[in-house]
């Protein structure tokens, strides 16, 4: 038991450098692209159509990646796919001179991670059973989140450097784009069959998802829909000129370091108290657009602050949840289905948050809110039906 517990931590933090470097890359990029496409003449709805179509793409393919996943147990080659996809695609936005293809390359990394997401997470739902799956992907969202945290300071750093050269910025993410891909390559070789790290008691398996699955896909669609992302905030701090270009990734990379310790933190009292720790997280961090879309530096510091914390306690709880709830041999379909719904809440709700920006901010904030605050009620009813573990 000891030795398969070692196994599995060992296995969660390779990924979890893995997930590292991939986010120095794709996090870094995200940090710059409401800017850049303000700069390559985009508006507030193509910034918003961009992170929203893109996320649409990101989760919603997720739900065919899932079933392959579960169909031909190909768990590294899907995933090492979708990695080289996730990774390429970033560097290459240097060459971008126009909105179109900068949204088109934005959305293309968003594909890769959608095809490799459903593999890699069954993969560490796997050894999470033997650490504690709200702790076991805390780790792994923590890990994530020093990369995301070390990426924007170094792209802000380059941007210091070439006085504001957005395509340097983004060529610079070649490196870490490269380290990942090697990392995963040794992980496959060391790991070739992480499902044997699963040590829970399988789950009954009558062929279809547990009713409280929906209920739950159903809460946790209307967070992502009142939860705007980050590219939005970004393009409003470039539009009212809030802060200096260099301080955007900056602002993003603390946000991100606060989204890892909230992870820690919300992960391990999941393992705790169950879906409680969710519902406590969306009433925490459901203001954050009061102050992220307000006109004060202040105020949006402590807007991305709030809305670190959500993303943070949302990254290691949703997927722990999942695992507890969908049996291993359906697990990749599980996830698949979960994150297309929630792709497609996010969209919609980041395609009307865009809408709404160009309208008036606070029916955008109202938005956000109300869709947030209706989520809870929802995720009390799942509370009663499941008891995880």
């Amino acid at each position: 038991m000891e030795n398969n517990r070692k196994n599995a931590m060992r296995f969660i933090i390779l990924m979890g450098l893995i997930s590292l470097f991939a986010d120095i890359t794709y996090e870094s990029a995200r940090s710059l692209a409401g800017p850049y496409l303000n700069i390559l003449g985009a508006s507030a709805v193509v910034v918003g159509f961009a992170a929203g179509a893109g996320e649409l793409f990101g989760y919603g393919l997720r739900f065919f990646s899932g079933l392959l996943t579960d169909k031909t147990q190909a768990y590294w080659t899907i995933t090492i796919i979708g990695y080289v996809i996730n990774m390429l695609a970033i560097p290459m936005l240097a060459l971008a001179n126009q909105w179109p293809l900068a949204v088109a390359l934005m959305v293309a990394e968003r594909i890769g991670k959608a095809i490799r997401n459903p593999a890699r997470d069954a993969m560490l739902s796997s050894a999470t059973s033997s650490v504690g799956r709200g702790w076991g992907f805390a780790i792994h969202e923590a890990m994530d989140q020093i990369g995301a945290m070390t990426g924007p300071i170094i792209v802000m750093i380059v941007l210091a450097i070439t006085k504001n050269s957005y395509k340097s910025a983004y060529a610079v993410l070649a490196i870490p784009a490269g380290i990942a891909i090697a990392i995963l390559i040794l992980s496959r070789i060391i790991y070739p069959h992480p499902h044997k790290l699963e040590i829970d008691k399988p789950l009954e398996d009558d062929g279809k998802f547990p009713k409280v699955f929906w209920l739950y896909l159903a809460a946790v669609g209307l967070i992502a829909a009142g939860f705007a992302d980050y590219p939005l905030v970004a393009f409003h701090i470039k539009e009212k000129a809030l802060f200096d270009d260099k301080w955007i990734p900056l602002l993003y990379a603390i946000a991100m370091g606060i989204d890892g310790i909230a992870a820690l933190i919300f992960g391990r009292w999941y393992d705790k108290a169950g879906m409680l720790s969710l519902a406590a997280a969306v009433i925490l961090s459901a203001f954050f657009a009061i102050f992220a879309f307000a006109s004060g530096p202040v105020m949006i510091i402590i807007g991305i602050c709030l809305w670190a914390i959500g993303m943070g306690a949302q990254e290691s709880i949703i997927r722990a949840v999942v695992a507890d709830m969908v049996p291993k041999s359906k697990r990749g379909t599980g996830y698949g289905i979960f994150n297309a719904g929630y792709g497609l809440c996010w969209f919609l709700g980041s395609l009307a948050m865009g809408l709404l920006y160009d309208i008036s901010i606070p029916y955008l904030i109202a938005f956000s809110m109300i869709a947030q605050f209706a989520s809870l009620p929802l995720l009390i009813s799942v509370k009663r039906k499941f008891t995880k573990g």
